[in-house]
This record gives structure tokens, C-alpha cells and sequence, in this order.
């Protein structure tokens, strides 16, 4: 089914999701931090709130509740063996806290020592902030803060100047579930989790636009659709609707031109024929021989364009075919009519393995010359490529030999001549249409044998190339296997 909707709206949307996902990302992470900001605050106006409670002898904050020990932990408290002390944490990690009564105030002030015994960890006593005239209390408050920073549900009990020892129970104020809930990793994968899928979305978009440029570009090679449709945005639908009508153009084109020789190439038959009884008459030999000419020449050109046309039309379909069977019938036909034409076999190739740990020398493979190269492909046109290049080779050398390279990825048909006074350089500059070379006054031609060839090679994903050898000139004729 098509899109309904263009690329700039999806573009759009994209870009506004991505706001909201940050916003939402940011505005969790703010809340997190502000409630734990929150949290610090309450536990640290607790611990202020307690130091004086103690010191006056009043109502402790809110959440706090302090109880005096039992006379045996208040021998092990007067005698510092805190992890005696009932409801103590096994293996409990103890942290005394020394604090001063204020400087400026002795005669009120008192000192309070805490003895925080936790089951997993020892408070950082050096984070604490200190400062010139700090009280006793916002030291105490700032206890409270750094037990509120940690999840952990410790035993504390403490001991104002001289007074007996006592349990400070205040869970609700710094144990883990008065703690917020922390929402910064649940932003952070929300926000992961939102920007995967719009990078999916936007992703999604561009491979509609991929794949349907590897289509097109596949598309005379493997023999693809006449038309195309495709889902996608409404832009890509804009596209493939102009590709199809250039397509249906061409075609049209292609098929208007190849109709208008044919015509041609029929109607020329009647009057060609009539040549040629005619010339029969001519009582001068060599007259009746050069009309003769003429007449071949001129049916012969018509049918050579035909051929061309053929082929731009890209109208036979390809198929798996072996080039091995291909090649050997081809040099077969030639050798029949008496041709010094040749198939060379290809070499056995040997190739190296890896190293290996168990063993000191690298292993070895061969791959047999005489394998079967099978590749998607047009049986007759390339039977027509490789006539073309065993004539040329003919026409301008003495013999031809047809030799095919093979790797994973492409094939080479290699047809070498020898004798052939022309070079590589000199050849592919006749692949255009009704090119000929100056050496080609007294050789039959019309310059569209090596366009047709080079055209076939197009059609195949490959290409018609030429390299110099001691004897003569190779013509490689390179096509895609896949």
C-alpha cells in the first residue's frame, strides 16, 4: 500500500517527536533532581531540628523517634562496643561522628557524639561541609543529609554531652524508602528508546529510496519490471511514477525505431531483389560484382542496426546458463566452417591458505580450470557478443583464441587475435556507433559490431575493454555472475 503521507510531513513529525522526547527526557531528569534536591534538604533541617530537640530536651522533628538504651547497651555504648549493642547490624561497619559544642556558645551548647553502625558501608566523614562558626547543629543536620544520600537503613545512637546513650530511629527521613524515586536512568532509556526509533523511522525512509535505486540500477541486468511500484513517501512515489512513464517512454521509442527499420528493411526487399535480377543482366562481370556488393552492403547495414536496436530493447530474458557450454559451442560452430578459431582451457589455480596454530606451514587449495562458470544472463545476446569479437578478430588477425576467467563476483570472456596491426587504445576508440578504424577500407563492416558488444556487456552489469599482448590485441568482454 502507498504512503499517505510526504517526507516532509514524516521529516516533520520526526523532528517534533524528537522535541517532545527530549523535553520528556530533560523534564524527568529535572524532577529527579529536584526531589532528591528536596529529600537532602528535609533530612538535612531534620538533623538541625534533632540537635536541638536533644540539647532542650523537646519533642524530636517529624519522623525521628529517640528511645533511651537498655542498661546493658548502655554499658556497651559507655564502653564503645557499639556491635554489641541489641537490633546491631552483624559485621556492622561502624562510623563515629565527634561533634564540638559551638565556639561562641559553651555555656548552652553541648557536644553530640554519633555512632552510625551500618551493615554495607563507612560514612565519608570528609565531605562534610565545615566552615568558620558553624553550629553544632548544622553539623548535626548535615549528618542527616550525607545518611539521606545513601540507601542504607543504619542503627544510630548518640550521647549529648554527658547524658546517657540513646537510639535515634529516623528511617523516615533518611532510610531507602523515604528516598524518591530516581527517574534519571528511566529518562536516559526513555530517551535511548525514543531516538532508536526515530532514527529506525528516518532509516526506513532513506532504504525505500535504496532500494529502489539498486532496482533501477539492476534493473537491465537482471531484466527487471516494466514498471514499478513501491511503498514509501509520497516524494518516492512522485519518482517511481516519472521512472515509469521515462520507461514507458522508451520503450515506445525503442519499439517505434526497431518497427520503422523493419519496415524499411522489408520494403527494401522487393526493390533489393529486383537489383539483383537485374544486375543478373549485366553482361560486365566486374560491374555485375560491384552492384551486387552495393545491394549486400546496403541490406546488410539495415540488419546490423536492426541488431543494435534489438539489443537496446533489452527484450530476451535472462536465465542461468553455463558460459563454459556457451563458449565451447560457439568455437565449436567456427571450427566447423573451417575457422582458426580456438577454446584455451583454463588453468588450475592454486591458492594459499591461512596459518594455523597447529601446524607451521600455510594449507593450499586448488580450484580446478575446468569448473563450470554459471552466471543470470542473455544465451543468445551473449552468442551474439562473442561472434562479434571472434569476427573482429578474424577480420584483423589471423586467428582467435577464447579463453574465460572466472572470480566470485564476474566472469571475462577474453577472445585474443594475433597479427593485428591495431592497438588497444586505437580499438576502444571505435565503440562508438559507425566508428571504423583507417586500416578497415578494404574489410567488410559497419562499424556497429563492437557498440552491439559493448552494449550486451552494459546489459550484463559489465563492461568491453581491450589490453595489448605480445602477438596482437584481447578484447575482455566482463559480465556480473550474480
Amino acid at each position: 500500500m502507498k504512503a499517505l503521507h510526504s517526507l516532509r510531513a514524516i521529516v516533520s513529525a520526526l523532528v517534533l517527536a524528537a522535541f517532545v522526547a527530549a523535553a520528556v527526557a530533560v523534564g524527568l531528569w529535572m524532577q529527579s533532581t529536584q526531589n532528591w534536591k528536596s529529600h537532602l534538604a528535609e533530612a538535612q533541617l531534620a538533623g538541625t531540628t534533632l540537635y536541638y530537640a536533644m540539647q532542650n530536651g523537646t519533642a524530636p522533628p517529624e519522623g525521628v523517634r529517640v528511645t533511651p538504651l537498655s542498661a546493658v547497651d548502655q554499658t556497651h555504648a559507655e564502653a564503645g562496643a557499639f556491635h554489641q549493642i541489641s537490633g546491631a547490624p552483624n559485621g556492622a561497619r561502624i562510623t563515629n561522628v565527634p561533634i564540638l559544642a559551638d565556639a561562641l556558645n559553651r555555656t548552652t551548647s553541648k557536644p553530640l557524639t554519633l555512632a552510625i553502625l551500618s551493615p554495607d558501608l563507612t560514612y565519608r566523614l570528609a565531605g562534610l561541609p565545615h566552615r568558620d562558626g558553624q553550629t553544632a547543629a548544622e553539623t548535626t543536620g548535615a549528618v542527616l543529609r550525607l545518611l539521606a544520600s545513601y540507601c542504607s537503613d543504619p542503627v544510630v545512637v548518640a550521647q549529648m554531652g554527658q547524658a546517657p546513650w540513646v537510639r535515634i530511629d529516623g528511617a523516615p527521613v533518611w532510610g531507602c524508602d523515604a528516598a524518591p524515586v530516581d527517574l534519571r536512568l528511566p529518562a536516559v532509556l526513555f530517551a535511548i528508546v525514543a531516538f532508536g526509533i526515530l532514527i529506525t523511522i528516518a532509516l526506513n525512509q532513506s532504504s525505500d529510496f535504496a532500494r529502489f535505486a539498486t532496482q533501477l540500477r539492476d534493473r537491465r541486468r537482471v531484466g527487471g519490471p516494466a514498471s514499478y511500484d513501491l511503498p514509501g513517501p509520497q516524494e518516492l512515489q512522485d519518482i517511481v511514477a516519472a521512472v515509469n512513464s521515462y520507461l514507458e517512454a522508451e520503450r515506445a521509442q525503442l519499439a517505434n525505431r526497431a518497427a520503422v527499420l523493419s519496415g524499411v528493411s522489408h520494403d527494401l526487399g522487393t526493390p533489393a531483389t529486383r537489383l539483383r535480377l537485374r544486375t543478373a543482366l549485366i553482361g560486365d562481370a566486374d560491374l555485375r560484382g560491384k552492384l551486387d556488393a552495393d545491394i549486400d552492403s546496403m541490406t546488410g547495414m539495415i540488419e546490423s542496426v536492426l541488431t543494435y536496436t534489438r539489443a537496446e530493447m533489452n527484450v530476451e530474458e535472462p536465465r542461468k546458463l553455463s558460459l563454459n557450454a556457451l563458449i565451447d559451442a560457439v568455437v565449436t560452430d567456427y571450427q566447423d566452417m573451417g575457422r582458426a578459431v580456438s577454446f584455451r582451457a583454463a588453468q588450475d589455480v592454486v591458492m594459499q591458505g591461512g596459518g594455523s596454530v597447529f601446524m607451521s606451514r600455510q594449507g593450499q587449495s586448488v580450484m580446478a580450470g575446468d569448473r563450470q562458470i554459471t552466471v543470470t544472463g542473455r544465451p543468445i545476446a551473449l552468442q551474439r557478443a562473442m561472434a562479434n569479437l571472434i569476427d573482429n578478430a578474424l577480420k584483423y588477425g589471423r586467428r582467435a583464441t577464447v579463453s574465460l576467467e572466472a572470480d566470485a563476483g564476474s566472469a571475462t570472456i577474453i577472445v585474443e587475435d594475433e597479427g593485428s596491426d591495431s592497438s588497444a587504445k586505437d580499438i576502444e576508440a571505435l565503440l562508438a556507433p559507425f566508428q571504423r578504424g583507417e586500416n578497415t577500407a578494404t574489410i567488410d563492416g559497419y562499424g556497429l559490431g563492437l557498440t552491439i558488444v559493448a552494449t550486451i556487456a552494459h546489459l550484463h552489469g559489465g563492461t568491453l575493454s581491450f589490453e595489448d599482448t605480445a602477438v596482437g590485441v584481447s578484447a575482455r568482454l566482463l559480465i556480473k555472475r550474480g
